[in-house]
């Protein structure tokens, strides 16, 4: 592991650039395909949080706050203004009626599903860049 008096070399900070950068394009990119099937970025990560979420019965708006790293009145914002769009939907717990869970109405499963076929495609396109860079790092150290 690097420690503050490690020296880094130049490829070290090549690396780390080409990761950033990366990451960015790939970011704008995902957030113009999000606005071209007609949702907002935070919507499409709203509908990938409750699409991809562990729990059959659908997250609770807490699961959803954790998994976008969002304070719990901005996920419930987030989650009404989706609502108003018809891209999901809010639905009691069969065994808990005090549980609200969230799940996708068919409109945001088929926006959700373009978009995600959509990533995929191009984070293969972006892997090869991706194993060079990890390649690159080589094993990790022993901390000191």
């Amino acid at each position: 592991m690097l420690t503050a008096a490690s020296t880094l070399s130049d490829d070290d900070y090549a690396r780390l650039l080409q990761f950033r950068t990366g990451l960015r394009r790939f970011f704008r990119w995902s957030e113009e395909q999000a606005v071209a099937v007609g949702v907002t970025p935070a919507q499409h990560q709203l509908m990938l949080a409750i699409r991809g979420h562990h729990d059959r019965r659908g997250p609770t708006i807490g699961d959803l706050a954790e998994a976008l790293l969002l304070r719990h009145h901005s996920t419930v914002e987030l989650v009404d203004r989706a609502v108003a769009a018809g891209l999901i939907e809010r639905r009691g717990d069969r065994d808990d009626q005090r549980v609200v869970r969230l799940a996708l109405t068919p409109r945001g499963a088929r926006r959700l599903r373009r978009l995600s076929a959509r990533h995929l495609e191009e984070l293969r396109r972006f892997a090869p860049t991706l194993r060079r860079v990890w390649e690159g790092l080589g094993p990790p150290t022993a901390p000191d």
